[in-house]
């Protein structure tokens, strides 16, 4: 994914009223401007899936292939200052 796709799924996120999906505990992305990766920390699956329904058809509008998630327990988080 490009920086312009990036910023322009941003865009309809927030259009879609989803630019703060509840559930979201940490989002981050990164990689070379033409090949990003995001990470995301969901407090619960079932949040997860819910955002799900409204980014991915927002992905392929875009023709970004997102690919199957990683998903993975969250055993602890650590916040720098």
């Amino acid at each position: 994914m490009s920086v312009a796709k990036y910023h322009e799924v941003l865009h309809r996120l927030e259009s879609a009223g989803a630019g703060a999906p509840s559930g979201r505990l940490f989002h981050t992305c990164y990689g070379p401007e033409d090949a990003l990766h995001v990470v995301d920390v969901r407090a619960s699956m079932e949040q997860f899936e819910r955002f799900g329904k409204i980014l991915m058809p927002i992905l392929a509008s875009l023709g970004i292939d997102a690919g199957a998630p990683d998903v993975q327990p969250r055993h602890d988080s650590m916040v720098g200052q």
